[in-house]
């Protein structure tokens, strides 16, 4: 899986169906052993699942870096040309 959201979020899933089998062949109540399947899958990611946490933070960054709309082209594109012109006319 090269996609960091799928894999990081498989894993999450993973953790807390664990835990929440293992706590409902123990006869935990549905709910709390939900609630605290939930916890501690989400304080277990938190400690060990910082190089995942990490890839999908760079994929969430580089693809708002990539996305252009034609607001952003149209408020980038027209300072630049500003000031090239401005630097041609003072040539």
């Amino acid at each position: 899986m090269k996609n960091p959201w799928l894999v990081y979020a498989a894993i999450r899933v993973g953790i807390f169906a664990g835990i929440l089998a293992i706590m409902l062949l123990l006869r935990f109540d549905a709910f709390f052993a939900a609630l605290i399947a939930a916890v501690l899958s989400l304080a277990i990611s938190i400690l060990f699942l910082g190089k995942q946490r990490s890839a999908v933070s760079e994929a969430i960054y580089k693809a708002r870096q990539n996305k252009a709309d034609r607001d952003t082209i149209a408020e980038d594109g027209k300072p630049a040309e500003t000031s090239d012109s401005a630097e041609d006319s003072a040539k």
